[in-house]
């Protein structure tokens, strides 16, 4: 999947490979573990619903659609062209799989308590699963949803941020995850030297979401092991919907893009997308 967000960005000459990188393993973890779909039949009514609130993220987002079948891989070349099904942002039904049309960060979490309260009004089983991003959660409208999300008790809700402290202008955050939470339970926070923090921060983070009545988890975004075991946890909680904090690093595999909000919205140059390649191919 990091090969083809670097091949897709680096042809299309635009797009956001930072934050694309960033959720490879939470979109893994997803597609082929927690979620109920199938893409030989995308709008099976009993399928569970993924809604991509950091609607930009559309290179991870299709390159895991064409490995779990969804379209051929090869398509993923026409990324951002005229006439692609592919867009920079997600839209609709196109290609199929996609649940909601994103642009404007922040709606994603209300489109999926709307469909959280959709399957409960239906007495349906299907699940909702909704991908945030650091800047999703500087927008007003994501906590209104929250407050109502934990107002109507929807435990067929989990919200997964992508939690990696950079955003379009910068930093958000000086701490990096080394394997804790929030409240300091194991391993160590650290601040690397040289980041300037220009973008309102969102700790206590975790507390926040507490606060509002949501069943909280932490993890480390790029263990894939540590995101279905959390994923899974999150099927058998009651009474309140679940967010999962993944703390990840923005470019991650690819070393000049890591931590780097450069690569937020700028596509590699061919020189820079050849050299990434080998160090993911390494």
């Amino acid at each position: 999947m990091r090969r083809h967000i670097i091949r897709m960005t680096a042809a299309a000459g635009s797009g956001h490979p930072g934050g694309s990188l960033s959720c490879v393993e939470i979109l893994v973890a997803l597609y082929f573990h927690a979620l109920r779909h199938d893409p030989a039949n995308p709008y099976w009514p009993q399928r569970d619903r993924f809604v991509l609130s950091k609607g930009h993220a559309t290179p991870a987002y299709y390159a895991v659609l064409a490995e779990a079948g969804y379209f051929p891989p090869e398509e993923l070349l026409t990324f951002r062209r005229l006439g692609s099904r592919l867009q920079g942002h997600t839209v609709m039904g196109c290609p199929p799989g996609v649940e909601m049309s994103a642009g404007a960060l922040g709606m994603g979490l209300s489109f999926a308590v709307g469909l959280a309260l959709g399957a409960r009004l239906d007495g349906a089983a299907w699940r909702v699963y909704c991908l945030l991003s650091d800047g999703d959660c500087n927008e007003g409208q994501t906590w209104e949803a929250a407050m109502a999300a934990a107002h109507h008790r929807l435990d067929g809700l989990t919200a997964i941020v992508d939690y990696n402290r950079i955003q379009n202008d910068g930093f958000s955050d000086y701490a990096h995850y080394r394997g804790n939470d929030s409240r300091g339970r194991t391993g160590g926070w650290v601040g690397p030297d040289g980041y300037t923090v220009n973008i309102m921060s969102l700790e206590p983070f975790a507390d926040k979401w507490l606060a509002f009545g949501w069943h909280v988890l932490e993890c480390d975004g790029h263990d894939l092991r540590q995101v279905t075991a959390a994923l899974d946890e999150a099927k058998g909680v009651r009474g309140r919907p679940t967010v999962i904090i993944c703390h990840t690093v923005k470019g991650k595999g690819v070393s000049f893009m890591e931590h780097n909000p450069a690569f937020h919205g700028k596509a590699p140059t061919a020189e820079q997308a050849e050299q990434a390649l080998r160090e993911l191919e390494g």
